[in-house]
């Protein structure tokens, strides 16, 4: 993934997101305080504006500006949370403009590693964890078997929706949704479908390479 790519995938990411945000508020006023939409969304809207001001210097200093962003701009949990993982994704990216599609996997498994450290949540918690887990595994899978980006992130972009959509069935362990105990059963977890959107991204970016 070069610079450009990755720039890109955030501008997608915040139009998904913008896309969605009256349904993510609406699955966060079921189970927390309703503006897990509005938040990634304005959020996100910074993201965009700092990478298209910022200048050509490299994926880790992009990686850096994007958590320092959502950490500023994104109340709740969630800032926090992607702020922070991608300042560690940031670290483990190359000084440079072009990073392999392995290491930009181990890029994102060190994210997800800190995330799960900081919100010490694991799958069946019911939150971003439920589809961040299971899709480190699939891309390690994957890239073990040197299958090629473009047929790893279409077929996650499906599965991660289908990791989101079943945290309707669990009960929340974690989070301000824990609070509400078997009453939070019955409902998806909006930073799984955030989540889920993420992925929706990638695919939709590295698809957009392929000639």
């Amino acid at each position: 993934m070069d610079q450009v790519a990755f720039r890109q995938l955030w501008r997608r990411f915040a139009e998904l997101v913008h896309a969605n945000k009256t349904a993510l508020n609406e699955l966060d006023a079921a189970i927390g305080d309703a503006d897990h939409g509005s938040n990634m969304d304005r959020g996100l809207g910074k993201v965009v504006e700092a990478l298209d001001a910022g200048p050509e210097g490299s994926l880790r200093a992009d990686a850096k500006l994007v958590g320092m962003t959502l950490m500023s701009t994104v109340g709740g949990a969630s800032g926090a949370l992607w702020g922070s993982g991608m300042l560690k994704f940031s670290i483990a990216l190359p000084d440079a403009t072009v990073v392999e599609w392995s290491g930009f996997i181990d890029a994102l498994d060190t994210f997800v590693e800190a995330l799960s450290k900081r919100g010490q949540a694991v799958v069946g918690d019911k939150t971003m964890m439920d589809v961040l887990l299971p899709a480190m595994t699939e891309l390690r899978a994957s890239a073990e078997a040197q299958e090629s980006g473009e047929e790893i992130v279409v077929a996650l972009a499906e599965h991660a929706k289908g990791w989101s959509d079943a945290t309707r069935e669990l009960m929340a362990r974690r989070g301000r949704a824990a609070y509400l105990g078997e009453r939070s059963i019955g409902h998806v977890d909006p930073g799984s479908v955030s989540t889920a959107l993420w992925f929706q991204a990638l695919a939709d970016t590295v698809r957009a390479q392929v000639p």
